[in-house]
């Protein structure tokens, strides 16, 4: 057991039963051992059997990779000598007599992580709700503890000016009244409900952004609109969640600027609780969706709580490659690494925003990396046209590639619609890069190529042959004798055009064709030779 990298590690003062409610049996499918609901819960450690345990008092340990009795009370004992107060690992729990009595000695529960959940968003909405509590404490009662546009409101008064809580990217969570008081760069971002981008880029270029987020107090600003602005930070811990802002007269007195940090804090509160509960039904959303592309008996229970049971569907998969132009779908950049996640986010968001607008049933959740949407449609050519569309409007925004799947008639079906769909995904992305989107149907020869080559590959590569020892042949001597081969079989066997397309001289290129026949073994003049260079020339272009 160890303490886990800087940021998995929390601590709070949040008792273990209002946890356990949060999480909720989303989450927690069983339990072995009674929880007591009042013990205060002290952080987040994650399970390492390689490094030396951390004491945390109240902790709950995370089991990930432990399964079977033994294992289960090795980790009960351990989190017993660190004082934890729960210990979560995957469901269905091994229990016999020994797991029992090792968690009635400790006094410590044994919970049941659901099947497909993920621990790295246990660990996250774990961090959340220790936050939320470290930051406030108890729920208040105060107008402050109303939603996100009361909480506006009540700045507004204590400031005495128009208010608005934004994201990293400039979007508007919420705002205050008293909107008219403002300027027009401030009725434009109510407007739109994102700061205009050539505000955003004025911000960015005076540093704004890095003295924002780098600084606990209030910020005071002039010469970005008609009038100044006060900003702060909203973060719980290191993390940065957004920023309230504040159209002013003039700096704000130290009592006030007290004031907006202890608002500030409250609105990591209420931002928090929005992740959480946006987290929670995403990856609930994204659960049945995976139940549904899996087929099996929970497939049509999964459809009918997506509301995908009445009407055939096809798949659609998803991937991406940023471009440079993908900034403008980036939060703040952090590193190229992340940038190139949050900007595949960013675009997988906007497939969903752009299919319910055609379709309102339609689901979508990332997957391993890809992202799967199931739209309902009468054809995979309807489909593909949906999916080029939404190609062509984000434009070079992203180098985004989609394979699209067949018909599905029964949600029992969209488990082959999804394996058809990854594998025109594949092809596109390794063999076609003169396409963006494609039918299986369409391109079901490069998927069989892939196939092949996949299956030589695990019988440990092709044995000797004609374009085997071509190409050795040209990497000891230096010739050209395998795009000749390429030319002649391209031109159908027309010299004239193959040496035209090589730039050399028909004779020359008569001569290289006797060449590599020799070199090769090559009887060019039977179809069944012809046939076999074509494919192992396609097989490793």
């Amino acid at each position: 057991m160890a303490t886990p990298p800087p940021g998995a590690q929390v601590s709070g003062r949040a008792p273990l039963g209002r946890v356990l409610a949060d999480l909720g049996s989303t989450f927690i499918v069983s339990t072995v051992g009674e929880p007591d609901p009042a013990r205060p819960v002290g952080g987040v450690l994650i399970h390492d059997p390689h490094d030396a345990p951390a004491r945390l008092p109240g902790a709950i340990v995370l089991g990930v990779g432990i399964y079977g009795a033994d294992e289960v009370v090795g980790l009960v004992e351990w989190a017993a000598v660190l004082g934890a107060a729960a210990v979560i690992v995957r469901a269905p729990i091994a229990v016999d007599e020994a797991v029992e009595a090792a968690v009635a000695d400790a006094a410590i529960p044994v919970l049941g992580l659901m099947a497909g959940a993920s621990w790295a968003q246990v660990a996250a909405l774990l961090r959340s709700m220790l936050s939320v509590d470290e930051l406030v404490g108890e729920p208040a009662e105060e107008p402050l503890a109303g939603d996100l546009f009361a909480l506006a409101n009540a700045i507004s008064a204590l400031l005495d000016g128009p208010v608005t809580v934004e994201d990293r990217d400039g979007r508007v969570l919420a705002f205050s009244s008293r909107q008219d008081e403002g300027d027009e760069a401030r009725i434009a971002t109510i407007l739109d409900r994102q700061v205009p981008a050539e505000k955003l880029r004025a911000l960015e270029e005076r540093g704004a952004f890095r003295l924002l987020y780098r600084n606990d107090e209030p910020l005071y600003l002039e010469g970005i609109a008609d009038k100044p602005r006060v900003a702060i930070a909203v973060r719980a811990g290191g993390e940065i969640l957004g920023s309230i802002w504040v159209v002013v007269k003039q700096p704000l007195t130290r009592d006030r600027e007290r004031a907006l940090s202890d608002a500030a804090k409250v609105a990591a509160l209420h931002l928090l609780r929005r992740r959480a509960g946006e987290d929670v039904g995403h990856r609930l959303r994204a659960d049945l969706l995976a139940t549904l592309l899996e087929g099996g008996e929970g497939a049509p229970g999964a459809a009918a709580r997506l509301g995908l049971s009445a009407q055939p569907a096809c798949v659609l998969a998803l991937a991406t490659h940023t471009s440079p132009a993908a900034d403008r779908f980036a939060a703040t950049p952090t590193s190229p690494a992340a940038d190139r996640v949050v900007a595949a986010d960013r675009i997988a968001g906007a497939l969903a925003l752009h299919l319910n607008a055609i379709h309102p049933r339609t689901a979508t959740a990332t997957l391993g990396g890809v992202t799967y949407a199931v739209l309902p449609a009468t054809s995979d050519e309807a489909a593909r046209r949906v999916a080029e569309s939404f190609l062509e409007r984000i434009g070079d925004r992203a180098s985004a590639v989609i394979g699209v799947g067949g018909v599905a008639g029964r949600p029992e079906d969209l488990r082959r619609s999804r394996a058809e769909a990854d594998q025109a995904l594949r092809v596109l992305r390794e063999r076609r890069p003169d396409l963006r989107t494609a039918r299986l149907a369409a391109v079901y020869v490069d998927a069989l190529l892939l196939e092949l080559a996949d299956r030589i590959a695990t019988d440990g590569g092709p044995p000797d042959n004609p374009i085997v020892r071509l190409r050795v042949y040209d990497a000891e001597h230096g010739t050209t004798l395998t795009e000749t081969l390429a030319a002649w079989l391209d031109a159908f066997g027309d010299v004239i055009s193959a040496s035209a397309a090589m730039h050399v001289h028909p004779n020359t290129f008569r001569y290289r064709l006797k060449r590599l026949a020799t070199v090769s073994g090559l009887d060019l003049s039977t179809p069944e030779a012809r046939f076999e260079a074509m494919l192992h020339l396609r097989l490793a272009p």
